[in-house]
Order: C-alpha cells, then structure tokens, then sequence
C-alpha cells in the first residue's frame, strides 16, 4: 500500500498524532546536538523541526480548525485555545532560533524544556479531545487528504 492510499485510509488523529510524533524525534535529535556542540548539525536539523512544526500548525489552522468550527459551530472552544498555544510555541521558536545562532547551550536548552512542556499539553489536549471530536463530525477522509495537500511532516 502506497503511502497516499494508507494515509487516507487514517482517522484525523492517526494523521495528526503521527505527526506529533515525527517532530518529537526530530527535536530529540536537534537536542542531542546541541549537548553534544555539534552547532551546524543542531542548526540543520532544528530548520527541519521548525518548518515541520510550523507546517502541522498551518494543517490544522487553516483546514481542521475552520471545518471544525464550521461543522460543529463550537468557535470559542478549543480551537481557539489551539490557536493561542500555536502562537505561544512560534515564538518560542523564534527565541530558540536566535539561542542557537548564538550557540548559547544553555539558553537553547530552557526555552526548549518550556516549548517541550507546552507541547505535551498542547499535544495531549489535542490528542485526546479535539482530535477525537473532530474524527466525530467530520470526513476523516477528505480532511486528511486536504491537510496532506500542503505537505508531508
């Protein structure tokens, strides 16, 4: 089975939760690095973490949200919750991105416990609640091959 085919055969939170989980391994790796001094190699990859982040926040921004919001007229729930810890983790990145130009270890390694903590909640939030409602009232079928139209995480 190809992947395009066993994608859309996924619920909304297979597709999502698989996801979160790719860039739980990603940032694993970016972490190593920084710990180990490899600065070009934590660069590189912490580049992928980002626009992988930043394309899943997208995915559910500007597909899963607005459907959901649409579908079950719910708009001050937690989609917009979602939304505010999107922005909360941005700019987190931003900050961790100007730690690691300065190759500060330290600094670097803080604002990534904070996003990492932010993450699990944000991601169990998701995970085990709208996601779930989401796969309840809308085509997991259809959602999952638009959000994959923007790109692979």
């Amino acid at each position: 089975m190809n992947t395009y085919s066993r994608r859309c055969k996924m619920s909304i939170t297979q597709y999502l939760t698989e996801e979160h989980r790719k860039c739980d391994q990603i940032y694993a790796e970016v972490e190593k690095a920084v710990n180990e001094g490899n600065w070009e190699k934590a660069k590189e990859l912490f580049k992928e973490f980002k626009e992988k982040t930043l394309l899943h926040f997208k995915k559910e921004e500007e597909v899963l949200f607005p459907e959901f919001e649409q579908r079950t007229g719910i708009v001050m729930g937690p989609t917009q919750v979602m939304r505010m810890e999107h922005d909360q983790a941005r700019e987190l990145l931003e900050r961790m991105e100007k730690a690691l130009e300065e190759k500060n270890k330290d600094e670097f390694l803080s604002l990534g416990e904070s996003l990492m903590i932010l993450i699990q909640q944000h991601n169990m939030k998701e995970e085990q609640i709208l996601y779930p409602m989401s796969d309840q009232n809308l085509n997991a079928e259809k959602m999952v091959s638009k959000m994959a139209e923007l790109g692979e995480v």
